[in-house]
């Protein structure tokens, strides 16, 4: 456990590591009440070097929870596509399997439960993301989270050299959309797509670390190469990136909360409540995000859809 106390503070921050590569829980810190800037810079630096970060028992609502989240960055309106948040808080996005099926025309408790960095196929994907679970099954639906920047490090130099100068393209919806054709998402996607030329590998504007930044949920090939061989190399990557060894598994309880890293990590949604006659609701806001820089310093480039900003 690494202890973190501030003249600055009234009460010291407990970070416990949770897993070789990725996750730290945090106690210490009651998010009902403003947290101080020194809070702010430890939990901060935390997030960077852990990815991604959880708190236990933190039963607050909507507003407290936007109030968190902007002590860290630009909060930006709820998804591209969600015209489900709360009228009063247009910054929240339901992650409620009571409304998926509406959405998506078939029972599901997540977007996708393919590995992914939210909302990549923007030109600027979020900085980070925090979930608060307000409704939690008694068993089931953990989410695990993998560190991308550990994922890129743990290949081998050849390929991370070849990986280092190639793009990749990231569209909502990915190859096989996970929703109906007839559905509500269908026609809102169709009318606006969001995709994007990402660097397969991106320079973290912060750390420094070079980051894996595919993903199966929305990277769909590798541009400049076949079919055949972008399918392969992806197979690839994918497979580095669901390694056990860098990832980390959360339990959900009411009052729970993740914040992560979405520059440097993915994260895989439960699939093991289908069968289950239970309710998952979770609230998520994300902060705005930087447009990613490859090794070689040249950013992504947008094939459709805007920036998406705070404003």
């Amino acid at each position: 456990m690494t202890t973190i106390e501030s003249p600055r503070s009234a009460a010291a921050l407990d970070i416990t590591p949770v897993a070789g590569h990725i996750g730290a829980e945090v106690a210490g810190v009651d998010l009902r009440t403003e947290l101080t800037a020194a809070a702010v810079e430890d939990l901060t630096a935390a997030l960077h070097r852990y990815k991604v970060l959880f708190f236990r028992d933190q039963h607050i609502g909507h507003a407290e929870q936007i109030a968190f989240s902007r002590r860290f960055g630009a909060v930006t309106p709820s998804h591209p596509y969600d015209d489900d948040a709360p009228t009063e808080y247009p910054e929240i996005l339901a992650v409620d399997s009571r409304l998926y099926e509406k959405r998506f025309g078939r029972k599901k408790f997540s977007y996708t439960n393919q590995w992914h960095t939210d909302v990549s196929p923007l030109i600027n994907p979020p900085a980070a993301s925090i979930l608060r679970a307000e409704i939690a099954p008694a068993h089931g639906g953990d989410t695990q989270w993998t560190n991308l920047a550990a994922a890129y490090a743990g290949l081998p130099q050849a390929l991370r050299t070849f990986l280092d100068g190639l793009r990749a393209e990231h569209r909502f919806g990915g190859r096989i959309p996970p929703w109906e054709a007839d559905s509500d998402y269908a026609r809102k996607t169709a009318a606006s797509p969001l995709v994007t030329e990402h660097p397969v590998v991106r320079v973290h504007p912060v750390t420094g670390e070079r980051v894996l930044f595919v993903n199966p949920g929305f990277t769909t090939r590798i541009i400049g190469l076949t079919p055949r061989q972008s399918d392969a190399l992806l197979a690839l990557l994918f497979d580095e990136i669901a390694q056990p060894a860098y990832t980390v598994r959360f339990r959900w309880t009411t009052g729970s909360i993740a914040f992560w890293d979405n520059r440097a990590t993915a994260h895989l949604a439960p699939s093991d409540l289908d069968h289950l006659d239970v309710t998952r609701v979770l609230y998520r806001t994300t902060l705005e995000g930087d447009v990613p820089v490859g090794v070689d310093g040249v950013a992504s480039t947008s094939v459709a859809g805007a920036k998406f900003t705070s404003a």
